[in-house]
């Protein structure tokens, strides 16, 4: 069987624990910005797959969109797991939306395909902790005519078929995903995109080997032309939604504090019932 290769999209989003803002165009401000942690959990997915079929030669590339700082995103992807990453930097792409993105990054796998004997597997987070929409994987899906499988608790290879020679076999996925009253069992053939959620596993914190390391693997910027795109097709003019305006969230008010001067309960009550 042909090596392997897997694409694990990542993304620069704002840092959680920071304020954040909008710029006066009503885009999210993202100069203090970190990879998104559930990013990490499809990286330590395709990272424990290739640990569990070595004979497979999985390769990892790490693909993110957005300006120059979001190459913070790739380079951190390449300490955890990835072997090369593809950063979309064209400043056209501002203002895309969730649909013109899954354009941008169908057409940047369709490249990394092409350069690199096709892309068998996509995975991706179960949302981005900025928009949290969760639209990219399925739209993804569609644009390029992939099987897909979201919110993925667990990941794993399919058992081969006894009577096959074990690298020889045709790799499929075994998953389990939840919903709210269901545990669902799957089993995924390639080409795929599988979004993969915080309970799938426990991502791996770089060491200082792995850092160093990181430093030597490949980062290929792209612009919109090499995939293939024009401008009107991303960015605003592509968008099929826009923020109109946006606004600070109110100060929260005060609560409201009961005292207990022996009718409490019936305070607590009222205040239930309101």
């Amino acid at each position: 069987m042909s090596p392997l290769n897997a694409v694990v999209l990542v993304k620069h989003v704002p840092d959680a624990q920071l304020h954040r803002s909008f710029n006066p165009d009503n885009t999210l401000n993202r100069e203090e910005s970190i990879l998104s942690e559930l990013d990490e959990y499809p990286l330590e997915a395709a990272a424990a797959l290739r640990e569990a079929r070595p004979e497979l030669d999985l390769t990892i590339f790490a693909l993110t969109v957005g300006p120059s700082q979001a190459s913070g995103a790739v380079k951190k992807s390449l300490q955890i797991a990835a072997d090369a990453g593809f950063h979309v930097n064209d400043d056209a792409v501002a203002g895309s939306d969730a649909l013109a993105t899954a354009k941008v990054l169908a057409k940047a796998i369709e490249h990394i395909g092409q350069e690199h004997g096709g892309v068998d597997l996509v995975l991706t987070g179960m949302s981005s902790t900025d928009a949290e929409t969760s639209l990219v994987p399925a739209q993804l899906a569609e644009l390029l005519d992939f099987a897909l499988v979201t919110r993925a608790d667990s990941i794993d290879w399919a058992p081969a078929d006894e009577a096959a020679d074990a690298q020889a076999a045709s790799a499929e996925l075994a998953l389990t995903r939840s919903t709210a009253d269901v545990q669902q069992s799957v089993v995924v053939g390639f080409p795929a995109v599988i979004s993969v959620t915080d309970q799938a596993n426990t991502p791996r914190y770089p060491n200082f080997k792995a850092i160093m390391a990181a430093k030597k693997k490949p980062v290929t910027p792209l612009t919109l032309a090499e995939i293939g795109l024009g401008p009107s097709e991303v960015g605003a003019a592509g968008a099929t939604i826009a923020v109109e305006a946006a606004a600070e969230r109110p100060a929260r008010e005060q609560g409201t504090i009961i005292r207990d001067e022996g009718d409490a309960g019936l305070k607590l009550v009222d205040f239930l019932a309101a």
